[in-house]
């Protein structure tokens, strides 16, 4: 190895060890991880379990191993769905030692690769030049209208187009569910007024991917929190949660993001600010971590994690909702891993299904356990997904729901191709959202 290339390893090595070695240090290899964790269960590597994992980092901040040879394909193969630190005895932050490898492996990465891979560039584009536009996101959500509105995606379905493209995704687009006519979009600034007696002002948090693909599902939370008795605002300003940039290991575009979302926000005098997908609330609500050397953001980021809440803690906290029909069936519950390991919100969406009249609520076994939907892993990790996606359906069969529900919409997609998969054409897969507001008969 190059002197330069020794002098590149060892800063690396001390950002590493700097940004994880403390928390690192704190796990005590006892294992209670291990069940807990489903890349561990499918693969049966201990390379591949929390533990297995948080050794390796603390081997490479300590220079023992290479970071790009040993610790990049282990850390990329976690779903980051931090069931490990639930199950944890001692409390090991294993989320802060997980996006610390991300963001010291991308760098390197970054720096040393002379020519980026394909896929270092798609996934450059995307987050750098997607996800942080609205008008760009909704203008792909609007494309994807018309695209299933002119029948051209049946076409495409047919030819299997998108599949020569890329497997993974031409299986996501089929049964991606219909885009919501762009007429009927909410527009950030806008207020919507409470029916009834205002019991609160709540900012909505729309997001990105929600916003462009699930916006009926946006339009039918703004309506419920109306039902219950809130003021809705949407704050101009707002961006991407940048959840994808930090599971990616881009920080700092993490960190711009944040700034401004916060911006946005604390200028609103709201009581709440509502969020309807757990992946971002749970970004949402680990602000200050991103600020931790910078007082003055950290202080704002800690006062708007303080008000952050997913919209089934706000439904249950103002309710009861003006149900005004039944609902046959059975439905049960698939876990938002991040809405429940790292936002703690557990009971709120099992009492709002519970609630709801003529339905039977039937809990799946092993609801807590992650999907494998992980963002994009399911899309670059396509067969890790699948077999773990497998599993989760043969327990979902064993409720005989007619309805699964979840709360995020990557795990939504993922169970709706989880249904599909698995052939239970007389099941759907629909947001809480959408059936909170189906027996409260919002169209």
């Amino acid at each position: 190895m190059s002197k330069s290339g020794c002098n590149q390893d060892h800063k690396y090595v001390s950002l590493l060890h700097d940004l994880s070695y403390e928390a690192a240090n704190m796990c005590v290899q006892c294992g209670y991880c291990l069940p807990a964790c489903p890349t561990y269960e499918s693969m049966g590597n201990e390379a591949q379990s929390p533990r297995g994992r948080i050794n390796l980092v603390k081997m490479a901040a300590e220079g023992k191993i290479d970071l790009q040879q040993d610790l990049a394909e282990p850390i990329d193969l976690c779903l980051g769905c931090r069931a490990c630190e639930v199950a944890c005895p001692v409390n090991v932050p294993y989320g802060q030692i997980y996006e610390a490898a991300k963001e010291v492996i991308t760098l390197q990465q970054k720096e040393e690769q002379k020519k980026p891979t394909a896929g270092m560039k798609i996934r450059d584009q995307v987050l750098n030049n997607v996800f942080p536009h609205q008008n760009r996101l909704r203008f792909l959500g609007n494309a994807t209208w018309l695209y299933q509105k002119t029948g051209v995606n049946k076409l495409a379905h047919k030819l299997k187009i998108v599949n020569k493209v890329s497997e993974p995704m031409g299986q996501f687009e089929k049964i991606l569910p219909p885009v919501e006519s762009p007429s009927k979009r909410y527009k950030f600034g806008d207020v919507f007024p409470s029916r009834g007696p205002k019991k609160m002002t709540v900012a909505f948090f729309p997001g990105c991917i929600m916003d462009a693909m699930m916006s009926k599902v946006n339009r039918l939370t703004i309506e419920l929190l109306q039902s219950a008795g809130c003021e809705v605002f949407i704050p101009k300003g707002q961006n991407c949660c940048g959840a994808l940039h930090a599971h990616q290991g881009s920080m700092e575009e993490a960190r711009k993001l944040a700034k401004a979302n916060i911006e946005a926000f604390e200028s609103s005098g709201a009581d709440y600010f509502i969020n309807n997908a757990g992946g971002c609330g749970a970004m949402l609500r680990e602000y200050d971590n991103l600020f931790k050397e910078d007082v003055e953001w950290h202080a704002r980021a800690q006062d708007f994690v303080e008000k952050t809440r997913d919209i089934t803690e706000v439904l249950v906290e103002l309710g009861p909702l003006p149900f005004k029909k039944e609902l046959d069936g059975i439905i049960t519950y698939q876990d938002s891993c991040h809405l429940r390991n790292v936002q703690g919100v557990l009971e709120q969406p099992r009492e709002l299904l519970r609630s709801v009249p003529g339905a039977t609520f039937v809990e799946m076994e092993g609801s807590d356990r992650c999907c494998a939907s992980g963002g994009i892993y399911n899309l670059i990790h396509f067969e890790e997904s699948m077999k773990i996606l497998d599993e989760k359906m043969v327990k979902a069969k064993e409720t005989n729901a007619q309805t699964i529900v979840t709360t995020n919409p990557g795990c939504l997609l993922q169970m709706k191709l989880g249904v599909e998969r698995s052939g239970l054409e007389q099941t759907r897969a629909l947001h809480i959202v959408e059936v909170l507001a189906e027996a409260c008969d919002i169209q």
